[in-house]
C-alpha cells in the first residue's frame, strides 16, 4: 500500500515529466544542432521564464499561496485542495492564500520541478557524448544538477520558514548563479562557434571577477530590499526622504536571521531601517553602475555592446520603479535586469578561458 506522501510524491513527479517533455519532444523534432546543445538552449530559456515567474509569484504576494511543501495542502494541485483554500480564503480575504495565488505558487513550483527534469535529462546526454568535450559535459551537468537541488531545498525553506527575508534572498541569487552557470555551461558546449567569433584579445579575468562580485552584492542588496518590502521606503528620487542621507538605523537594517517585518528584537522593524535599506541599495547601484560602465566600454572595443543595452535596461526600470506606480509588471521587468549581466558575464568568461587555451 502507497503511503499517501509518495503517491504526492509520484503524482507531482508525474506532472513534472509531462512539462519537461513538451519542450524536449519538440527538440527531438527540430533539425540542426545536437540535441545536447539545443537541451542546454532550452533550458538556459526556460531557467530565465522561471525566474520571471518566480518574480511574478513574489510580487503578487503568492508565495504562501500553498503554505505547506512540495503539494498543496497535502495534494499535488490546487483542485484537489479547493475546500482548504476557499475556507482560507473566507477567514483572511486579503492573507496569503487564495484560488490565485494558491495556482501561481503551484504553477511556479511544477515549472522548477521540469527544469530539474530537464537538467537530469542533460546529465544522462551527457553521459552518451564522445571526444574532448565529454568530461566537460558530464562534470557541468552535474553541477548544475547539484545547483538546482539546492535551489530546491532554499524553495522549501522559503514557504517553510514563512518568507524569511535572509532565505529569499538567497533564493533569488541562487537562481542568478544557477541561470549564469548555465549559460556558460551552453555557451562552452558551443566553444568552437563562440571562439571564431572573438576579436581580438579578451578582457582580463579579474575584471570580470571583479564587476561579478560587484554585481551579486548589488543582486543581493536588491533581493533584501524586496523581502524587506522597503521598495517604497523612500519615495522621492534621487534624494531619500528629502535629504542625500537620512536617518539611518544600520544595526536592524541589516540584522540577516530574523523573520519578516520584525526588527532584532523581535519588535516590528522601524522605518528608519527600511530606509536604510532602500538608500543602500540606491548608493549600490551607482558603484556597480560604474564599475559596469567601465567594463562595458572595454567590452565595447571587443564587439560586445549588449553590455550597453543591459545596464540602459536597468537604469530605465529603476527609475520607473520610483516614479511610475509599481504595477506587478514594473518589478517583474527589474527583477530580470541582473540576467542580461549575468548572460555577458559568462561569455566573457568563455572568452576568457578560451583565450588562455590558445
Amino acid at each position: 500500500m502507497i503511503s499517501e506522501s509518495a503517491l504526492l510524491v509520484l503524482e507531482l513527479a508525474g506532472i513534472a515529466f509531462v512539462f519537461a517533455g513538451l519542450p524536449l519532444a519538440y527538440l527531438a523534432r527540430r533539425k540542426g544542432l545536437d540535441i545536447f546543445q539545443k537541451l542546454n538552449w532550452a533550458v538556459v530559456f526556460l531557467t530565465f521564464d522561471l525566474i520571471l515567474f518566480g518574480a511574478f509569484t513574489r510580487l503578487s504576494d503568492s508565495g504562501l499561496g500553498c503554505p505547506d511543501w512540495p503539494g498543496c495542502y497535502g495534494t499535488s494541485n490546487p483542485w484537489r485542495a479547493m475546500e482548504e483554500i476557499r475556507a482560507a480564503e473566507v477567514a483572511m480575504p486579503t492573507g496569503p492564500v487564495t484560488v490565485f495565488k494558491a495556482w501561481v505558487e503551484m504553477i511556479h513550483r511544477y515549472l522548477a520541478m521540469s527544469v530539474g527534469v530537464l537538467i537530469i535529462a542533460q546529465v544522462f546526454l551527457a553521459f552518451k557524448q564522445i571526444g574532448a568535450q565529454r568530461r566537460l559535459a558530464i562534470q557541468g551537468s552535474l553541477f548544475l544538477l547539484v545547483l538546482v537541488c539546492l535551489q530546491g531545498a532554499f524553495g522549501a525553506w522559503t514557504v517553510t520558514l514563512k518568507l524569511q527575508p535572509i532565505i529569499v534572498s538567497m533564493h533569488l541569487i541562487l537562481a542568478l548563479i544557477l541561470f549564469s552557470s548555465m549559460v556558460w555551461f551552453a555557451q562552452r558546449n558551443d566553444s568552437k562557434i563562440i571562439s571564431s567569433k572573438a576579436q581580438g584579445k579578451s578582457l582580463p579575468i579579474t575584471w570580470i571577477a571583479f564587476a561579478t562580485i560587484t554585481l551579486l552584492i548589488q543582486i543581493f542588496l536588491g533581493a533584501w530590499v524586496s523581502t524587506n518590502y522597503a521598495v517604497l521606503a523612500c519615495p522621492d528620487f534621487p534624494t531619500c526622504m528629502g535629504a542625500w542621507y537620512p536617518t539611518m538605523d544600520w544595526q536592524n537594517a541589516f540584522y540577516l536571521w530574523r523573520e519578516l517585518g520584525q526588527a532584532k528584537s523581535g519588535e516590528v522593524i522601524p522605518m528608519t531601517a527600511l530606509v536604510t535599506i532602500h538608500w543602500t541599495h540606491r548608493v549600490g547601484a551607482i558603484f556597480a553602475s560604474i564599475v559596469l560602465l567601465l567594463l562595458a566600454i572595454k567590452a565595447l572595443r571587443h564587439s560586445q555592446s549588449y553590455f550597453f543595452l543591459g545596464q540602459g535596461y536597468s537604469w530605465f526600470i529603476s527609475l520607473t520603479n520610483n516614479y511610475g506606480h509599481i504595477e506587478c509588471c514594473i518589478p517583474v521587468a527589474f527583477s530580470c535586469c541582473p540576467s542580461p549581466y549575468r548572460w555577458s558575464s559568462g561569455y566573457l568568461i568563455l572568452l576568457s578561458t578560451t583565450e588562455r587555451r590558445k
